[in-house]
């Protein structure tokens, strides 16, 4: 008996002593089977840097595209880069609180997210609330709350999000039309048309495809959306020929040559500034098109004024900074540990480049004039926060993402 308690005593001491693991550690063990906690990853220090760089390069172009603007308002010349520049820091907020919560709290917040965005837009769009959504150029699609903010820029986030809660959810069901699908265009819908009410088609055919490349990324089937796009086509040619600056804007695109005084002038100038480029541009802050000449030459049709002072080189190093932001976001998104975090990412990479791409294109004339901000760089504080909403959501899947290393 004597030797048996020696022994036990022995064992005792010589026993290795058991790591102390917090209730944090043990909820990332337990959430995250596979998955490692990686402060420091080459995507993450990647995707900080896309985004420093456009956003630097963005508000430099855009003081020099807005400074007549700003000018001609009686305003500072810089006005509307410091504005900017404001919105930055609040957007750089957003992103590190976002990239230091765990995303998968998205999932849980999905609905209200949903419905919150829901109320702004119904807000904006109620007879009476004329006070806090005044009528701006002929649409009321902004709200002030003390700030003046469009609540379509936060419904992309809260619809990405809430698609690909449900497109987890329903991960069984999706190949089919009525009980996977349909559900799904339901909300969309209801969403849409408090945007279409405002009115902004561009908006709402944006967020349609930002939701739709999310619930693909997961499994739908590609012969339901063709068919349901060819179902929207007599729907979209009633819309676009019910209001007479939508057919104006068809027109234009399909002939910018035809009547650049009138419907084509935009598209035709923009065009005029993109060419006067050449490889190397005209120089910082030497845009002729910024003289009147471009209307939302600091917004919409920024692109065209980068084309103009930085010329191809310029053009070049914004398609690289948003194709840096596709390859980034979609190997984030490839070693996310679950799939509601694939599905996330998928969305926030696309509501990025895609956004960049459409902004790209309706300057280049090769898509109809539609209000899409370039990323990061356009003039605008709803897009701008939205986008840095964007990179904190990847930034937090990507600290939470599988470690190739381990998985071989």
């Amino acid at each position: 008996m004597t030797s048996i308690a020696l022994r036990w005593k022995r064992g005792r001491e010589q026993a290795p002593v058991q790591p102390v693991v917090t209730p944090m550690a043990r909820a990332r063990t337990v959430a995250a089977p596979g998955a490692a906690v990686r402060e420091q990853t080459w995507e993450s220090r990647a995707l900080v840097a896309l985004t420093a760089a456009a956003f630097a390069f963005g508000i430099t172009e855009m003081y020099s595209a807005s400074s007549f603007d700003a000018a001609a308002l009686g305003l500072p010349g810089h006005y509307f880069a410091l504005k900017q520049l404001g919105g930055a820091v609040a957007g750089v907020v957003v992103a590190a609180v976002l990239s230091r919560m765990d995303y998968r709290q998205l999932r849980r917040l999905a609905w209200p997210m949903l419905g919150i965005v829901a109320f702004l837009l119904l807000l904006v769009v109620m007879p009476g609330t004329e006070a806090i959504s005044p009528r701006l150029n002929g649409a009321r699609r902004w709200l002030k709350l003390g700030v003046m903010f469009q609540p379509s820029e936060f419904a992309k986030i809260a619809l990405i999000v809430w698609t690909a809660m449900l497109a987890v959810k329903k991960a069984d069901r999706l190949h089919s039309l009525s009980k996977g699908l349909m559900p799904f265009l339901l909300v969309w819908m209801g969403v849409v048309l408090l945007v279409m009410k405002q009115p902004n088609m561009s908006a709402a055919l944006l967020l349609v495809l930002l939701s739709s490349l999310v619930l693909f990324a997961g499994g739908a089937r590609i012969g339901h959306f063709i068919l349901l796009v060819l179902l929207a086509v007599p729907v979209l040619y009633k819309l676009v020929q019910g209001e007479g600056y939508r057919a104006r804007r068809i027109a234009a695109f399909l002939d910018p040559a035809h009547d650049t005084g009138g419907v084509s002038y935009q598209i035709h100038q923009s065009l005029i500034a993109i060419g006067s480029g050449g490889l190397g541009g005209v120089g910082f802050g030497e845009s002729r098109q910024k003289y009147g000449f471009l209307p939302e030459a600091q917004n919409d049709f920024l692109f065209s004024m980068i084309a103009e002072e930085w010329g191809l080189l310029g053009v070049l190093f914004v398609v690289t900074i948003f194709a840096g932001f596709l390859v980034v976001g979609y190997r984030i998104a490839a070693r996310a540990p679950d799939r509601f975090g694939y599905l996330v990412a998928i969305g926030m990479t696309n509501l990025i480049s895609v956004s960049a791409f459409l902004h790209m294109g309706v300057a280049l004339a090769l898509l109809p004039t539609t209000g899409v901000a370039l990323p990061f760089m356009s003039s605008g504080l709803s897009a701008l926060l939205t986008s840095f909403a964007a990179v904190g959501i990847l930034l937090s899947i990507a600290r939470v993402a599988k470690d190739p290393e381990a998985a071989r």
